[in-house]
């Protein structure tokens, strides 16, 4: 997991400077394949419909915070109230991390003359893939917690999970209100702050366990003693 926050990182931090800078390369390439989405788009309207249905609907970044909240109200419920707490707590830290970085780069939306869709706010990163990427990490993380990977439907709920930020980062960009790299940012932002939020829980019950195994031990020292 330390690896593929740096690894994510060490992308995101680039990509971030790129698009704030404009560089020209990936502005052509951004500019290119969301030109040849949106003909698609235009000429299919059967399709896009169904884009925007996943979109606005499906894979929505309120319906994925709401699927996150009802992981925080089960967890609280289970008495596990301190994975409920990192659930609640990096889903909003996500959130305030999108819309500063958006604020900072301030990046334009694309303009058609025949849009298809339409979208509120600064374009990077984008808010689908990256509230995706938040909500189905923590969502399989909190799974992995009580279930063996080796558990029948864990593959199910995997490509459940990777198809819905895939196919979400597509969506933007063929409805016309993203660029490619807006959606690239998403992920690899919302995935920091997963794998930030794992490791972190990790070394916070690392520093628990010894203090318990400290306490069981003197426990048993004290019984030892009285007999």
């Amino acid at each position: 997991m330390r690896s593929s926050l740096l690894i994510s990182g060490a992308l995101a931090v680039p990509l971030l400077v790129l698009v704030a800078v404009g560089w020209g390369p990936l502005a052509s390439l951004d500019r290119s394949v969301a030109e040849a989405l949106h003909r698609e788009a235009v000429a299919h309207p059967g399709l896009t419909h169904l884009h925007r249905v996943l979109s606005d609907w499906v894979w929505d970044p309120v319906t994925m915070r709401a699927l996150a909240a009802a992981t925080v109200v089960l967890l609280w419920w289970w008495r596990e109230r301190r994975t409920a707490l990192w659930v609640a707590g990096t889903t909003l830290l996500a959130l305030g991390l999108q819309q500063a970085v958006k604020a900072l780069v301030g990046r334009e939306r694309p303009r058609w003359v025949d849009p298809v869709d339409s979208a509120m706010y600064a374009a990077f990163p984008s808010g689908h893939a990256m509230a995706a990427t938040v909500t189905c990490g923590l969502l399989l993380w909190v799974l992995a917690l009580h279930w063996r990977p080796e558990w029948r439907g864990w593959g199910t709920l995997a490509g459940v999970a990777l198809v819905s930020v895939l196919g979400v980062g597509w969506t933007r960009v063929y409805l016309g209100v993203h660029w490619p790299s807006d959606v690239v940012g998403g992920w690899l932002l919302g995935w920091c702050c997963v794998a930030a939020a794992v490791l972190t829980y990790r070394w916070s019950e690392r520093r628990r366990v010894p203090a318990g195994h400290r306490a069981a031990e003197l426990d048993g020292s004290r019984m030892g003693g009285t007999r």
